[in-house]
């Protein structure tokens, strides 16, 4: 499975063939974004680029992608995706898990930003929710990383930095998208299953397409 592969088109069907490949190693014994891709095509700002693939598999619809496994940046295929949700995320309301107290200020006000303008920067967002100053750097990616633990958002893709011509000036920007819209748009239907059904799957299917080391690993992720 660690073939070295040098095309977004077969890195398309690696995402569905195994459903789930983070960026970097996370899992013994098991395929990386990173690891099965030539270390020299990284940042070469060409087609052969996985670096530029990472937000194309999301703007295409072929998977989800965010930090939503350990605060680690993954792929997750269109067909495991919605059973990823109903593992890692939560049947309460933001609202609801705000007030339990089970959710920061930063990361509802954040959420209900994304939520009122789908795709937004992440310069816009963090500039909108009053977390500009280099001391509430921490305090914002935080917040980032809470939801997308839960999958409430993902990555919908980058925005360019453009100046007031409309030439690019500067460095691409993360934009965010809620879960429920990012799967509405690319006309992903959530599942009628519980969460024990979802892990059930999700182990049969990772048992063929994995050796004991790696499923030791996954079982601790999905239980």
């Amino acid at each position: 499975m660690e073939k070295q592969i040098k095309s977004y088109e077969e890195a398309v069907l690696i995402i569905e063939e195994i459903g789930l490949l983070p960026l970097a190693p996370l899992i013994p014994d098991y395929p990386s974004l990173s690891s099965v891709t030539p270390k020299d095509s990284w940042h070469s700002d060409t087609a052969f680029d996985p670096w530029i693939w990472r937000t194309k598999f999301s703007t295409d619809g072929v998977a989800g992608y965010g930090k939503f496994i350990k605060k680690k940046s993954v792929l997750i295929s269109r067909e495991l995706l919605p059973y990823f949700k109903k593992v890692l995320g939560e049947v309460a309301s933001i609202e609801k898990r705000f007030a339990d107290g089970k959710l920061s200020r930063e990361a509802l006000a954040i959420f209900q930003l994304i939520e009122d303008e789908q795709g937004i920067d992440t310069r816009v967002l963090r500039k909108r929710a009053g977390l500009s100053h280099k001391d509430q750097k921490k305090i914002f990616e935080n917040a980032l990383l809470e939801l997308q633990g839960t999958m409430d958002i993902v990555i919908a893709g980058i925005q360019e930095k453009k100046d007031e011509h409309g030439e690019k000036n500067g460095w691409n920007s993360t934009a965010f998208e809620t879960y429920e819209a990012w799967t509405e748009r690319n006309s992903i239907k959530n599942l009628e299953l519980s969460k024990r059904e979802a892990i059930e799957f999700l182990i049969a299917h990772f048992e063929n397409k994995c050796n004991e080391n790696a499923m030791k690993k996954l079982m601790k992720i999905l239980t």
